[in-house]
């Protein structure tokens, strides 16, 4: 606590040494003291009993070798590459300006790697949370990898989250990741078919995705029956808002009958509108479809997987929290690009596993990797059965 005090009156000059203090203002300033690293230095002992027998103690698990970075050094280290996405390079700059210490762009992919290996348990404790979640949002979006064309798969809960990155994108990977085969609770997505290929789990669509379809057959296509459909969706979400908001775990059976009569009226409205084309002599394979159509047929043959929000309170409206989990691949994209191997690309993902999961549980990311490096894997709070 610092104190400043006026040396001289503004009006006479008299020196104000031993004038009252009237009152204080106080105002606070963060900031961080000058940043060094620490250096501690580590010596085992050998000592000779009596019997004859020597005896040697052992070196902290941090003392790998004769010169090493510490937990803290490499937990920020990795922070930055996995948690904010900098570059190995930009890392190691950021790092020597920081702690004026050099960190090489090796040592850091090192220590990526490191961290990888030890939260091989936490990713088989998160597969088996995500195994048994009531509801696992699901998503994938494309990355490089060796300069080609990858997938990374997530797999979410509102405390969970998974990522895992294959050459396919289909079931070959989805079997690969280990959550949906076997899977019994409700699976959120898209809708994109190998999802619905998983018979063991209840399935829900996302609305964002057919409010954005709806939104262009309305105003491109100029179908009346889409801003209905849309509007009945939006309404029903109001709906379950509401009577979550009184604590109630269902609509009224009665209001939920209105509903869905009303959506099977404007499905038939949307097939009116939509008749299948006449097949041109000559021709063979299936009808070409307008984007109403398909997305017709989505609502129709679906009808249970699009509204099981409205029947389970568990289910979101969207599939937002799973766009929102992969997002940051996106940025990891612009900022870094693709990964140059396969094992760094599964380290990287295996790592923000961790680090996403940590901060859902209200965890601090470079808290829990002092942890790791330290020696002790954080594991995550598992929902119950």
């Amino acid at each position: 606590m610092l104190y400043h005090a006026p040396s001289n009156c503004k009006s006479c000059g008299r020196d104000l040494r031993d004038a009252d203090i009237i009152d204080t203002e106080a105002r606070q300033v963060f900031d961080l003291p000058p940043m060094a690293p620490e250096v501690i230095e580590h010596r085992v002992q050998r000592r000779r009993c009596r019997c004859g027998t020597l005896s040697v103690a052992s070196f902290p698990p941090e003392a790998k070798a004769p010169t090493c970075y510490g937990p803290r050094v490499r937990a920020l280290a990795v922070s930055l590459v996995i948690g904010q996405h900098l570059p190995y390079a930009r890392t190691a700059e950021v790092l020597r300006d920081m702690l004026a210490t050099p960190v090489s762009t090796g040592a850091i992919c090192a220590m990526v790697a490191e961290a990888s290996k030890r939260v091989e348990p936490f990713i088989e404790t998160l597969r088996e949370g995500l195994s048994r979640a009531k509801v696992v949002h699901f998503d994938e979006t494309g990355a490089r990898v060796r300069g080609k064309l990858w997938w990374v798969h997530g797999a979410s809960s509102e405390s969970l989250t998974l990522y895992f990155v294959h050459p396919r994108r289909g079931i070959l990977a989805m079997d690969a990741m280990d959550v949906l085969p076997g899977f019994t609770g409700v699976a959120q997505h898209d809708g994109w078919k190998p999802y619905l290929r998983y018979e063991d789990a209840t399935h829900a669509l996302c609305n964002a995705h057919h409010l954005r379809e709806l939104e262009y057959v309305s105003s491109q296509m100029g179908q009346g029956w889409a801003s209905e459909m849309a509007g009945l969706l939006l309404e029903i979400k109001a709906a379950v808002g509401r009577a979550s908001d009184k604590g109630k775990v269902a609509l009224d059976p009665r209001l939920l009958g209105r509903y869905l009569a009303r959506y099977d009226r404007i499905v038939a409205a949307g097939f009116a509108a939509n008749p299948l084309p006449e097949r041109v002599s000559g021709k063979r394979g299936r009808r070409a479809k307008s984007k109403a159509a398909n997305l017709l047929e989505r609502l129709d043959r679906y009808r249970s997987e699009v509204l099981r929000f409205g029947t389970n309170f568990a289910v979101d409206f969207d599939n937002n929290l799973s766009e929102r989990d992969v997002r940051m691949l996106k940025l990891q994209n612009k900022i870094s690009g693709g990964w140059r191997s396969e094992e760094g690309a599964q380290a990287w993902v295996r790592v923000r596993s961790y680090l996403s999961t940590a901060r859902k549980q209200g965890h601090n990311a470079t808290e829990v990797l002092t942890q790791l490096f330290g020696g002790h894997c954080w594991m995550p709070t598992l929902p119950g059965p």
